[in-house]
């Protein structure tokens, strides 16, 4: 397990109270809120920030809590479904990767610049290295995504015996589950650059991921802990 840095050193010299900054960054992360929707609200509170500053929050703050949420872990299912989706980055479209298990939990994502077999296989490549291995891939019917598995099984990364299909029907769930994402990023006006657009969607991935339960919750306060309570316990150090 990785080792941390106090919760209260990664604070060290904000101006905020940690509080606000992770309320501000779990809002934002959850709820289909752009950064001036923060700033209204905090000042209904009596709480005046700028929203460049919640920007580099969410910026600063999203990769280390992520982190830290992933000690509490559940693992997905052997059965994943892959797709690829678009989305507009500084008016240019990118393509997003992602694929969930047969119960809809998230499994991982990747972002691209390109839409062909070297993004694919990269795809791929990250989601094993951060899930176990699955036992039924069913890709996407895009031409690239066969070949990107089939060659990862030659390399021996995807053992043989993994069973890949080309099924519409199943691969209804991760594309229904797209709209998870793609219905988060619409408020935020327009992502400015790659670093910014990947560190941003697997902030939201991870919000989902919460909603979805594919965490060990009761390790960070049980079913009767508030969402702020348990947010608290997961950054904890």
């Amino acid at each position: 397990m990785p080792r941390f840095l106090p919760i209260e050193e990664r604070f060290k010299g904000r101006h905020f109270d940690r509080e606000i900054v992770m309320l501000c960054v779990r809002w934002y992360l959850s709820y289909k809120l752009s950064y001036r929707d923060l700033v209204a609200i905090m000042g209904e509170r009596g709480i005046g920030v700028a929203h460049t500053t919640i920007l580099r929050w969410v910026q600063h703050y999203s990769p280390e809590f992520e982190r830290r949420w992933n000690r509490y872990a559940r693992s997905v299912g052997g059965s994943w479904r892959c797709d690829e989706t678009y989305i507009k980055v500084k008016g240019r479209w990118l393509y997003l990767y992602r694929a969930v298990d047969k119960a809809g939990k998230t499994v991982d994502f990747y972002l691209s610049h390109n839409r062909d077999v070297a993004a694919a296989r990269a795809f791929l490549r990250k989601a094993m290295r951060h899930q176990r291995t699955p036992t039924k891939i069913t890709p996407d019917a895009y031409a690239a995504s066969h070949p990107a598995v089939a060659d990862r099984k030659r390399t021996g990364e995807l053992p043989k015996r993994v069973r890949v299909r080309s099924s519409k029907y199943l691969n209804n769930t991760i594309e229904q589950d797209h709209r998870r994402v793609k219905h988060r990023l619409g408020p935020m006006l327009g992502l400015k650059s790659f670093r910014t657009a990947a560190v941003v969607i697997s902030g939201i991935e991870l919000a989902e991921k919460i909603k979805k339960g594919q965490f060990q919750i009761g390790k960070l306060g049980g079913p009767t802990a508030t969402m702020p309570e348990i947010w608290r316990a997961a950054v904890a150090a």
